[in-house]
């Protein structure tokens, strides 16, 4: 039997990246999937992630507009879900990325990160728990932070922040909500070979990849697939006694 039978999914940043593969690894697993971002075509190309679903696993599909610094967007993603048959798993995976001299951050540039990291998770968050308690809903609420929202980094300051941020919420929610049978975990990715990474984080195929993967003792980078996967985990009956946890998939990097 497939992990995510008769369940509904929110993808926030589902249109491409991470959010795409989690979109797909859900539905290979039977949920049908919202869909939500501010950009319908993949980043990286292709048919759009609902549309592929629909087509290729047989399952609900459908994409919702939704810019995630506004809580109606996320409003209207449950929605969506509700026509499906209601809300089980909330996925906040939207997310932007930022190196910065620390002095010269703007409070423009400041903004724009944190609505997009924090506010857009922390009213992700909000709506999605409204939803399950109000249809008494044991339901599951991933958050994607970073392993930059573990240990930091002197490079990008505002964005370790945020992921701090986020890492926090997520253990103050599963405190409160966990007694109403609602988990929330995080996830911790390390480097994944992603379009938007290639673009902002141009480590992948630089002369330092070889320097960078002596860091980490699986000697490659992570996939999409590796993170969808945690996600499916998270979201099934598997981790049912899982609750307030960082799921770290960096290959072992942050240990070494």
């Amino acid at each position: 039997m497939a992990l995510l039978n008769d369940r509904v999914a929110v993808v926030t940043g589902g249109a491409s990246g991470l959010g795409r593969s989690i979109a797909k690894h859900f539905a290979a697993e039977g949920a049908d999937v919202i869909v939500a971002d501010k950009q319908r075509e993949p980043r990286e190309g292709g048919t759009p992630t609902h549309e592929l679903i629909e087509t290729e696993y047989g399952v609900g599909a459908t994409y919702v507009e939704c810019d995630v610094t506004n809580k109606a967007d996320h409003m209207a993603a449950a929605d969506a879900a509700e026509g499906f048959g209601g809300l089980d798993i909330w996925v906040n995976n939207a997310g932007v990325f930022r190196a910065e001299e620390f002095t010269e951050v703007t409070e423009d540039e400041y903004d724009w990160l944190m609505d997009i990291n924090v506010k857009g998770v922390f009213f992700g968050a909000q709506v999605a728990i409204d939803r399950m308690l109000e249809a008494g809903v044991e339901g599951d609420l991933i958050n994607l932070s970073s392993v930059a929202g573990l240990e930091g980094s002197a490079d990008f300051i505002t964005y370790t922040a945020s992921k701090g941020a986020v890492r926090l919420l997520t253990y103050s929610l599963a405190e409160k909500y966990g007694p109403e049978g609602i988990n929330t975990n995080a996830i911790h990715p390390g480097i994944i070979d992603t379009s938007m990474v290639n673009e902002d984080v141009p480590i992948v195929g630089s002369e330092t990849e070889s320097e960078f993967l002596q860091q980490v003792p699986k000697r490659r980078f992570g996939q999409p697939e590796d993170i969808a996967d945690a996600a499916v985990y998270l979201a099934s009956d598997m981790s049912d006694y899982v609750n307030g946890e960082s799921l770290v998939v960096d290959g072992g990097r942050t240990n070494t």
